[in-house]
C-alpha cells in the first residue's frame, strides 16, 4: 500500500522530550475534520502538541483534500491511502510517522467531532506522570451519561467489554472499542504494528499486545458525546468476528504468558483444572447417559468420582482466575526501559 505525505505546512522542528503528535484517521468525516482541528490544544499539561496527522484512508468525500485546501494550521500533515485499508490500518500509519517524527506520546482521535479535546489532559496525565504506558476513555464511569447511551451500543460495549477483559487480561478495563486513547512510545516501539487488526477489532487487539509486551493500562472517565455524525460501526455485524478474535486472543495470551515466556503454579493450576474439569464431564456424563439409557442406577463411586474431579477443576480454574486478574503489569514500560 502506498502512502502520500502531503503536509499542509510544517512547524520547521521535530517533536522534542514529551512532545506529543495527534493522529486522526479519517473516513466520510468531511463535516467534522477541520472543527475537530480547530479544536486541537497547542499544549497538553505543559507538552507540546508538535503534530496533528490527518490519515485519509481513502476517504470517498475526500476529507484530507479538505484539509488541505482549507485548514492552515503548521501542526497538520495530511497521508493519504490509495485504497481503503479501515481504521486500524489508518491508525497504524499514523503511529509509524509520529515515531518517526520523534513524538513522545501519541494521541488517537476521531475525526467525527464525538472526542472532546477538553479531556486531553486527563488522557495524558498518567503517560506524562509516569504511571502508564497507554491511555484509554471510559465512557461507562457516569451512571447519568450511560444512562443517555442509545441501547444498542449499552448492550454492545458490554457483551465486547467482558470478552475483552478475558482476552486481553485488562481485567478492570471497560469500554474496550473506545477509539480515544493515548500511548507512550516507549510501548509502541515494542508493539508488533504490522500484526494489529487493521479494521475494528483495532483497539481490542491493541489491548492484547499490551498485555504480552507488559505494558500498564489505564482507563480515563469521559462522557459520551452523540451528535449528527453516523458511526460506521454495526455492533450486530461484528460481535461474531470479534467473539472469534477474542477467543484466539485468549489462547494466544495464554500460551505466551503461562507455558512460553513462563512456567508457574497458575500454569499447572490451569492443566490441571482443565484436565481434571473435562474428566469429570465426560466421565459423568457418560455414565449418566448408561444409568438413563439401562435403568440401573451408577454406583455411589462413580457418582462421586465425577463430582469431586469436577469440583476441583473448577476450584483449580478459579485459583488461575485469581491469578490471572492480578497479573498485569504495575511498573509501566517508560519507567523500566528508561527509569
Amino acid at each position: 500500500m502506498q502512502v502520500q505525505t502531503a503536509g499542509v505546512t510544517t512547524t520547521g522542528r521535530s517533536p522534542g522530550l514529551d512532545s506529543v503528535a495527534i493522529v486522526i484517521p479519517c473516513f466520510r468525516v468531511r463535516r467534522h475534520i477541520l472543527e475537530v482541528i480547530a479544536g486541537l490544544p497547542a499544549q497538553v499539561e505543559g507538552a507540546p502538541v508538535d503534530l496533528v496527522l490527518v490519515v485519509d484512508d481513502a476517504c470517498p468525500e475526500g476529507s484530507g483534500d479538505q484539509v488541505r485546501q482549507h485548514c492552515h494550521d503548521p501542526r497538520v500533515v495530511v497521508l493519504r491511502h490509495d485504497r481503503n485499508a479501515g481504521v486500524g490500518a489508518a491508525v497504524v500509519t499514523g503511529y509509524r510517522e509520529a515515531l518517526a517524527r520523534g513524538a513522545t506520546i501519541v494521541v488517537k482521535l476521531d475525526g467525527d467531532g464525538q472526542m472532546d479535546p477538553s479531556l486531553l489532559p486527563d488522557l495524558l496525565a498518567p503517560l506524562l506522570q509516569g504511571e502508564a504506558d497507554y491511555t484509554k476513555g471510559n465512557r461507562f464511569f457516569d451512571v447519568e451519561v450511560v444512562g443517555r447511551m442509545p441501547v444498542q451500543r449499552l448492550v454492545g460495549n458490554a457483551i465486547l467489554s467482558f470478552m475483552s477483559k478475558a482476552s486481553s487480561g485488562y481485567w478492570t478495563l471497560f469500554d474496550p472499542t473506545n477509539g480515544y486513547t493515548a500511548i507512550h512510545a516507549a510501548a509502541l516501539r515494542r508493539l508488533p504494528l504490522d500484526k494489529l487488526s487493521p479494521r475494528y477489532f483495532f483497539e481490542t487487539d491493541l489491548l492484547f499486545r499490551l498485555n504480552t509486551v507488559g505494558a500498564v493500562v489505564e482507563d480515563v472517565p469521559m462522557p459520551a458525546v452523540y451528535g449528527d455524525e453516523s458511526s460506521n460501526l454495526r455492533i450486530g455485524r461484528i460481535i461474531g468476528p470479534f467473539l472469534a478474535g477474542h477467543l484466539r486472543n485468549l489462547g494466544k495470551r495464554i500460551v505466551y504468558n503461562y507455558f512460553l515466556r513462563d512456567f508457574s503454579l497458575a500454569s499447572l493450576q490451569l492443566v490441571l483444572g482443565v484436565a481434571l474439569l473435562g474428566f469429570g464431564a465426560v466421565h459423568g456424563g457418560y455414565h449418566w447417559w448408561r444409568s438413563v439409557s439401562t435403568g440401573v442406577a451408577n454406583p455411589l463411586g462413580t457418582i462421586i468420582i465425577a463430582a469431586l474431579s469436577l469440583l476441583a477443576g473448577l476450584q483449580l480454574l478459579l485459583a488461575f482466575l485469581a491469578y490471572d486478574m492480578a497479573a498485569p503489569a504495575r511498573r509501566p514500560l517508560q519507567r523500566r526501559l528508561f527509569g
